[in-house]
């Protein structure tokens, strides 16, 4: 019945195209479109929003542009920019997985017709059936506080929600929120300073948990769950900003000390290993699929901001077992920073235990500030590395993360700018092979990103809508109420 009901809808879409007029006396460019977002040659999953774009450098009083399936269907839009109906979009590219769409694109100005290049976009036949996506919107300054959000997003419309921002809890920073595979029925989201804490929400319950102790050197970040949801990962660590002068360079982020521990979210216990807590920077966690392992970068102390670029983070991994709640007595290093001079950072393994995707810079361990930070990808069968050249650009491309099936990734790029981080997705093959990006769709697109002047990070897909309750955590900020943790153990092997 589906596919009758899309079909009823091209017969009475191309019915009402024959019945409006088209360009006449058009005059063929050789010359590709030059449009914003490029959206030209990418690989898109069906049921997309549409990929609506602006003309750019070229003044002109009306855009026509028509939209064909190789499968077949027609869409059609015309304005002063693309901007297409989104059932008409999504009957076009369900028809056409595994084809393509072939864009005409025509411009008037003062009643003369000029018609670009055709282009294409690939529709992929791989799924991409995440409801939505996740992420912190921000403005891109250095200020404590400001207009700050975490959202989430319908990535089939352009409909986006607050899940919570700080006109409910004025004056405090949050980020690091976390689904667990994608799956918001369990989440985290960690706050700073006054009143922080670690929420963690089970099936729509939340708990704000004190996770600083005696025996840890700060609060929790950086999290991470573990696949059966009764642990989540965490660093606990201080986070500084230092800024360049007579420079190019605007800002050093670093962390003063780090260290990596697990919690419990059935006993409220934190699970700390005397291999992750060392004098060593251990950051950003991230359980392996199966649960068996969990990875996180390290780096040997240095005198920060004194000696920023010294700071070489290498990716390890050390098992454990959930069943006892215990770490192994042994560290796997899988690359190595001080011997290659580089840092690794930010390990996310899929879904499906195939890729490991991770980040990789000249220093430091935050690479949203480093302008060279690029994506890598490891096979985790055979070892083998690569850089993702069909994602990198000259800017920062960090802070990645999976759909729930393995076949799509999104990332945080300042490819634009340099400034501003905007999501990108691309889609990866069972052979390891990575689709041009394109940035998240906006209804329109160039006046939304020029004119909203909010950095995006820390975005991860979610299977199905977050349902958050923003008066309760309201409630549980300003109560001061947090459900205290105690260690379970400190040396504990296997």
């Amino acid at each position: 019945m589906k596919g009758i009901g899309y079909s009823l809808l091209f017969i009475v879409y191309s019915f009402c195209i024959s019945c409006t007029s088209s360009p006449k006396d058009v005059a063929k460019l050789d010359a590709l479109p030059e449009i914003y977002p490029d959206y030209i040659g990418v690989t898109i999953p069906a049921d997309i929003a549409p990929l609506n774009f602006d003309m750019v450098n070229e003044d002109f009083d009306r855009m026509d542009v028509v939209a064909s399936g190789s499968k077949g269907g027609e869409i059609h839009s015309e304005g002063s920019w693309a901007d297409f109906d989104i059932d008409d979009w999504r009957a076009l590219t369900e028809q056409n997985r595994g084809g393509k769409i072939t864009f005409t694109v025509r411009v008037e100005t003062d009643g003369h017709w000029r018609q670009y290049n055709d282009f294409e976009v690939f529709v992929s036949e791989a799924p991409l059936d995440d409801w939505g996506v996740t992420y912190r919107r921000i403005k891109p300054g250095y200020e404590v506080g400001g207009d700050i959000g975490i959202y989430q997003r319908d990535i089939h419309t352009f409909d986006e929600y607050a899940i919570l921002t700080e006109t409910v809890v004025p004056g405090r920073c949050f980020n690091c929120h976390t689904a667990n595979r994608t799956n918001p029925n369990r989440l985290t989201l960690q706050m700073r300073g006054e009143g922080g804490g670690t929420m963690i929400q089970k099936d729509g319950h939340q708990v704000w948990v004190e996770t600083k102790t005696d025996s840890t050197k700060a609060a929790g970040s950086y999290s991470y769950w573990h696949p059966a949801g009764d642990y989540v990962a965490l660093a606990v660590n201080s986070v500084h900003q230092s800024f360049f002068t007579g420079t190019g360079q605007r800002i050093e982020v670093y962390h003063s000390f780090s260290n990596v521990e697990v919690l419990d979210i059935r006993t409220n216990e934190l699970i700390l290993s005397p291999l992750l807590q060392t004098d060593d920077l251990e950051i950003f966690p991230a359980f392996s699929p199966d649960g068996k392992w969990l990875y996180y970068s390290t780096s040997k102390p240095c005198r920060v901001p004194a000696e920023y670029e010294k700071v070489k983070c290498s990716l390890c991994r050390i098992a454990f077992d959930a069943a006892t709640g215990q770490f192994g007595e042994t560290v796997d290093t899988l690359l190595s920073g001080p011997a290659t001079d580089q840092s690794y950072v930010l390990a996310r393994p899929s879904y499906d235990g195939q890729w490991l995707m991770y980040c990789v810079s000249s220093r430091g361990n935050f690479p949203v500030s480093q302008s060279d930070a690029d994506l890598w990808l490891m096979d985790l069968k055979t070892g083998a590395t690569r850089e993702l050249k069909e994602v990198n650009s000259d800017q920062s491309d960090s802070f990645h993360n999976w759909s729930e099936n393995s076949r799509w990734f999104v990332f945080a790029s300042k490819r634009e700018d340099g400034m501003y981080t905007k999501l990108y997705f691309a889609t990866i093959d069972e052979r390891g092979r990575v689709s041009k990006p394109f940035l998240l769709p906006q209804r329109h697109p160039k006046k939304y990103y020029r004119e909203m002047m909010d950095a995006y990070n820390c975005p991860d897909f979610t299977k199905t809508k977050v349902q958050f309750d923003a008066h309760e955590a309201y409630r549980q900020v300003f109560d001061k109420r947090r459900a205290i943790v105690n260690v379970k153990c400190k040396n504990v092997k296997m």
